[in-house]
């Protein structure tokens, strides 16, 4: 087992989490069972599923849950997409939401190729 703390991604997700919280806070009240919801359980869903596969016996199963990470991260960046599209978030917000949903995407996929290269 590995700790996800130790994890460059997880730690950059969990900050994104914080933000996306603070960001979605100033959404209208309406869309609060609605998209914030839904943007609040994707972007969560990001470094909980790194350190539920950190917890896990196996490299392979690891593997599985940063894809799961992954798809979330994926999910983010189209819900930030269409907030932005809403005008929920302003230009720079969306810009800033989206490159760090970026980098750590790519870093998910660098990290599952290297855990895949060593099984």
């Amino acid at each position: 087992m590995v700790d996800y703390r130790n994890y460059k991604v997880w730690q950059k997700a969990h900050l994104m989490v914080i933000e996306v919280y603070q960001t979605t806070d100033a959404f209208p009240k309406k869309e609060q069972f609605g998209l914030v919801s839904q943007i609040n359980r994707a972007v969560i869903s990001i470094p909980t599923n790194i350190a539920e596969g950190c917890g896990r016996e196996t490299q392979k199963e690891l593997t599985r849950f940063l894809y799961i990470s992954s798809g979330s991260a994926h999910e983010l960046e189209y819900l930030i997409m269409l907030s932005k599209e809403l005008n929920f978030i302003n230009d720079e917000q969306f810009s800033n939401l989206s490159s760090k949903i970026e980098e750590i995407k790519k870093m998910l996929a660098s990290l599952i190729k290297k855990i895949k290269q060593d099984l």
